[in-house]
């Protein structure tokens, strides 16, 4: 008996169970919401939003391009068909047998780094008539013309391509332009006529000829870990091209970027080259680490066959970052918990159903 006279019930066990399995399904359930718009956040800020804080202004080209020439204290170089004005740098012009290249002065000592890039590809030849494409370069030497969109072959260092032409006829499995990575010590040549198959890290098809809007690439180095995207839907979102652990890039290399045509052609535009600083973390061995003397490499390679039967060519052998592994676990057991709900629920109604009879 209660102050006051009143007499209190004890409330139902099974109520209360009921009770307490809808309490825990919604905790969790907001929970998991709260963890996913946390993870959310932090892989969007994954991609840094152009805080100027981190851009480092040195190895970044941008309008008017002040910074451009010949002169000792120019912080970029050119070369071949390469063409500057106040709004562009044209690295070749819509015309046959063209070659240009621009290049950072500058040799990057950042561990960790990523390079946006506004691009622009454009000319009068129609679908399939046009070439050859754009490559930009993280690379020991630089100021080497060749024959890789307009670089010397057997490279030391990274190079993304935007290759334009199809070249192997037999690589039907997809579509140009097409985005690929390639890391190379020097001793490894690119293969044009498979379109750089044989040496490609993974790669995306991307729709990034005659747009009317803009057109973004970003490249980020952390870690190990090479992420390429591409931003050429004109929605201000980036979209995943290329992920790739176990690579490993030296400081003291050089940005660059170049272009060619050949019998076909197109106008090569570089709007902007924006480089900002990652602050990321590193062990003590890491930091110890002459990372002046590591030699490019990709530790996780697998055959270049097997990216056949993915249109992508993105390597699906590459292991989860730790908060895709985290999410998938936390799926898991959320659907555990769901199932325990329902079956309380279910065990709740039958109990009731049967009290009825008695």
């Amino acid at each position: 008996m209660a102050a006051g006279g009143v007499k209190i019930t004890p409330m139902n066990n099974n109520f209360g169970k009921g009770i307490n399995c809808r309490m825990g399904f919604r905790f969790f359930f907001k929970t998991f919401c709260l963890f996913w718009l946390l993870q959310f956040a932090t892989v969007r800020s994954d991609i840094t939003d152009g805080n100027a804080e981190h851009l480092k202004r040195e190895h970044s080209l941008v309008k008017p391009y002040q910074g451009v020439g010949t002169s000792p204290s120019s912080q970029w170089d050119f070369s071949g068909s390469t063409l500057v004005t106040s709004q562009y740098v044209r690295l070749t012009p819509d015309e046959r047998s063209k070659e240009g290249s621009i290049w950072n002065t500058v040799p990057c000592f950042l561990k960790d780094w990523e390079m946006h890039v506004q691009f622009k590809v454009h000319g009068s030849g129609k679908k399939n008539l046009h070439g050859d494409g754009i490559a930009l370069w993280y690379t020991k030497e630089r100021l080497h013309p060749g024959p890789v969109f307009g670089n010397q072959d057997h490279f030391v260092g990274l190079a993304i391509f935007l290759d334009t032409f199809r070249n192997d006829l037999h690589g039907m499995d997809r579509s140009f332009p097409y985005i690929s990575a390639m890391v190379s010590n020097g001793t490894v040549a690119y293969d044009h006529g498979k379109d750089g198959r044989p040496t490609e890290l993974g790669g995306c098809s991307a729709e990034i000829r005659n747009k009317e809007h803009d057109t973004y690439l970003a490249i980020r180095y952390s870690k190990g870990r090479l992420t390429v995207m591409v931003d050429v839907d004109d929605k201000n979102e980036w979209k995943e091209c290329i992920d790739i652990g176990g690579v490993r890039l030296p400081t003291g290399y050089y940005f660059g970027a170049s272009a060619a045509t050949g019998d076909l052609s197109d106008n090569h535009d570089i709007i902007s080259m924006k480089l900002y600083q990652l602050m990321v973390t590193h062990t003590a061995d890491e930091e110890s680490l002459d990372w002046t003397k590591i030699e490019p490499s990709v530790s996780l390679l697998k055959s270049p066959k097997d990216n056949i039967d993915d249109p992508t060519g993105n390597f699906r052998g590459t292991p989860l970052t730790g908060w895709k592994v985290f999410l998938l676990l936390l799926c898991a057991l959320l659907g555990i918990v769901v199932c325990a709900v329902v079956g309380a629920v279910v065990f709740q109604k039958r109990q009731e159903r049967n009290k009825r009879f008695y």
